[in-house]
């Protein structure tokens, strides 16, 4: 099988720029399954449940988040209701929503996903190894299909999650830093890496938001409200296809598509 993951939808640009080029890059891939990281696709803070619906009837399967998605508080009881939203698994268990999906694609074709939050520059949870072994174990007895979107901060420990995980996933996507990294690749066991997917949104900016705004913070400390930027807007992402009796990785398609609006 075939999936997709779209990096990190920053406001309304990433949803406009998703929305321009989503329908071609599936049939063109030929995508039985797509993920998008959404935690900020509501002006780059968190996401609203008017947002995450026009989201999964655009046609994407299953969204995923990470230390932003609770950044709007009306996504809080909309979290308890949908399972094709997914907070990180190494929450506490009190906090509402799942971090786990075990579902079917439109072909019949099982996986999980499992949303992951590092703890190296991030807000300390529980151990994101111990945990995603925990998930990924369970996940097995159903299906081999395992897709982990790895949401942190430090290259290495995503990277080492990966490494720890080769063979029992077919996947190890990171997100949250939406820099795009140039290091996709399979793993000797059969799990596709990659250290960052990128950002879907505008890239004329500092991480999504306006520049003149990030260098205030920078240059005068002082607590400006970020805004989205608008200039130069890309879809990044990447397809893996997947061995849907063994769950291994054969290949990882880094995505970056400029849009045309």
């Amino acid at each position: 099988m075939r999936v997709l993951f779209i990096g990190d939808i920053f406001g309304k640009p990433g949803r406009r720029v998703l929305q321009e080029l989503f329908r071609g890059l599936i049939h063109s891939q030929h995508i039985d399954f797509c993920i998008a990281n959404v935690e900020n696709a509501a002006g780059g803070f968190g996401i609203t449940p008017q947002i995450a619906d026009e989201l999964l009837r655009s046609g994407i399967d299953l969204l995923t988040s990470g230390n932003h998605i609770w950044d709007k508080r009306a996504i809080i009881p909309y979290l308890a209701d949908q399972p094709k939203l997914l907070r990180p698994h190494n929450y506490p268990a009190a906090a509402p929503g799942t971090g786990m999906f075990i579902g079917d694609s439109a072909g019949g074709v099982r996986l999980a996903v499992i949303n992951i939050q590092g703890r190296v520059f991030m807000p300390t949870l529980d151990c994101p190894f111990a945990t995603g072994a925990a998930a990924i174990e369970y996940a097995r007895k159903q299906t081999p299909v395992i897709i982990v979107d790895f949401h942190g901060e430090a290259s290495s420990e995503k990277q080492a999650f990966a490494w720890y995980m080769d063979g029992r996933v077919s996947a190890v996507l990171g997100t949250h830093t939406h820099v795009q990294t140039a290091d996709e690749r399979i793993l000797p066991k059969g799990t596709a890496f990659i250290t960052d997917v990128g950002m879907t949104g505008a890239h004329n900016s500092v991480i999504g938001s306006v520049p003149d705004l990030a260098l205030d913070r920078f240059l005068r400390q002082m607590p400006t409200r970020l805004e989205p930027a608008t200039g130069n807007l890309r879809l990044c992402g990447a397809v893996i296809e997947i061995d849907e009796a063994t769950g291994r990785a054969s290949s990882i398609l880094r995505i970056n598509m400029p849009g045309n609006l």
